[in-house]
């Protein structure tokens, strides 16, 4: 269901608080906040539409098999200031 986003209008006519409400595509946009009443309108807004910047590729991006190709090490912090390899070519521990 899509994630829909409202300001509350202001007496002057601006923008104020925003919220986001979950509806369906055929529901009418809201005219009232649902807990306040006052007027909101429907603020439009960019699709959120995956690709080179998604939150999907920057996992890719950083997983340890592709920072591992690339020539990267990958460290992961065990405690007491160990630092443990999870990939790439260097040493098996550091410490700092």
């Amino acid at each position: 269901m899509p994630t829909y986003v409202y300001e509350v209008i202001l007496p002057d006519g601006s923008g104020g608080e925003r919220f986001e409400v979950e509806q369906s595509m055929h529901d009418a946009a809201l005219e009232r906040h649902p807990e306040s009443g006052v007027p909101v309108r429907r603020v439009i807004q960019p699709p959120m539409i995956g690709g080179r910047w998604s939150e999907r590729a920057a996992r890719t991006a950083l997983s340890d098999h592709n920072l591992a190709s690339k020539g990267f090490t990958k460290y992961v912090k065990t405690g007491d200031g160990q630092y443990e390899k999870a990939a790439g070519a260097g040493p098996k521990r550091i410490s700092s």
